[in-house]
């Protein structure tokens, strides 16, 4: 099937005797192509790495497969045990610039692309933390500062921060396993899944506009996709560039990225900002070393400021409550979610980016350890497999410190 096709044509792969199509290439045993394959299946554009230097990755690799791991509930496992258990298809983890351990456990190549679901937002706000340094984004402003157009939605009163923080009053549902929950019929929206109903707009912008308030904006934290498809927009609107290049300019060049990203993109060319971005392994740990360095990659150029990190570490003096008060659980007591990343403990600066399935960036600046993780869970969402690999990537920064 050739790149612009839409899936669930007759002559697509067929994974154990059943072609990939629109219906099923979210679910096992398709998945597991699929998310390697997103450019075969829908229209994406292009995240150019530019034509600077590549940040090196020196090899020093180590088997660390062997560190013990405590888990929540007292269980002892080795690192190798839980990677296997948890359907990797690539992790690594890096010290410095270092790579010291990498692994494809199921055959995947560390040139291939990988799609990354949500950590795509962690992207996002990163793009969206360069924009304030230059001061083209004010997290105060309201959104329809640079979006005239949200005046009539839902979102009519939020700001940048209520996007930022995932602490707007929209209506949105994340029931990942209800069809006709607003993250699934977003999907409708893109063409990631049939249309259900015909009343569906048919752009990702003109479904956000239909998105409804249903609180006060600046509450508690809620997890809601939409957010960061809204965030992605403003960021464009704020620039005045589309998220492919503008995601170049300020991100994935200076990061020094070996190879080119790529995004989803719409039947009007927007971005499936909160996660439809496709990279490889190894440019993941450029980016959380990026982090890890304050602000710095590894190439040496200043992707956002160390004060923007430093937000991002710190929030708001409400941040943690507003995070205690969401009306999901979250599983991270005492965490906090900032600038479209996940902290989750209060008394370590971890910053973890994560996509369901099984995608997770971890950072840790003490210690200079980044890990990550690329997987094909059969499910989207699986709290023992997330916060196994959670402590797996933990154990590991200990031992190497």
């Amino acid at each position: 099937m050739g790149p612009g096709e839409q899936a669930g044509q007759s002559d697509g792969p067929v994974i154990l005797d059943r072609p990939v199509t629109l219906e099923n290439w979210q679910t096992a045993p398709q998945l597991h192509w699929a998310f390697q394959h997103i450019e075969d299946l829908f229209p994406t554009a292009v995240i150019s790495r530019g034509v600077g230097p590549v940040a090196t990755l020196a090899h020093a690799v180590s088997d660390l497969t062997a560190i013990q791991v405590t888990l929540y509930d007292g269980t002892v496992l080795e690192v190798g045990e839980i990677m296997a258990a948890t359907d990797t298809d690539g992790w690594i983890v890096t010290r410095h610039r270092e790579v010291v351990a990498e692994h494809y456990p199921q055959g995947m190549d560390p040139d291939r692309r990988h799609l990354l679901m949500s950590v795509s937002k962690s992207l996002i706000g990163t793009v969206a933390g360069a924009l304030v340094d230059r001061g083209l984004l004010d997290p105060t402003a309201p959104l329809t500062t640079y979006v005239p157009d949200l005046g009539r939605s839902g979102y009519a009163g939020a700001t940048v921060r209520h996007l930022l923080d995932m602490r707007s009053g929209i209506r949105f549902s994340e029931e990942y396993l209800d069809p006709d929950a607003e993250v699934r019929v977003l999907e409708q929206a893109i063409g990631w899944a049939p249309r259900r109903d015909p009343t569906v707009p048919h752009t990702m912008y003109d479904f956000l506009l239909t998105l409804e308030q249903k609180d006060a904006h600046g509450g508690p934290f809620e997890y809601r996709s939409g957010e960061t498809d809204v965030l992605g927009w403003i960021c464009e609107a704020a620039a005045g560039e589309r998220m492919p290049t503008l995601m170049s300019r300020l991100l994935w060049s200076p990061l020094g990225a070996e190879h080119d990203a790529t995004i989803a993109v719409d039947s009007a060319g927007a971005g499936m900002f909160d996660g439809g971005i496709c990279a490889t392994l190894r440019d993941l740990v450029r980016f959380g070393a990026m982090l890890a360095r304050g602000g710095t990659s590894l190439t040496g150029e200043q992707v956002v400021s160390p004060g923007w990190l430093h937000d991002t570490f710190r929030g708001d003096p409400d941040s943690r409550e507003a995070f205690a008060a969401s009306p999901s659980e979250t599983l991270m007591p005492g965490g906090m979610y900032r600038n479209q990343f996940w902290l989750p403990y209060p008394d370590r600066d971890i910053l973890v980016c994560l996509g369901i399935h099984g995608q997770m960036i971890y950072v840790n600046p003490a210690t200079g350890v980044v890990g990550a993780k690329l997987s094909s869970w059969p499910e989207p969402q699986h709290a023992w497999k997330l916060f196994s690999t959670l402590r797996a990537f933990d154990a590991i920064s200990q031992a190497i410190r």
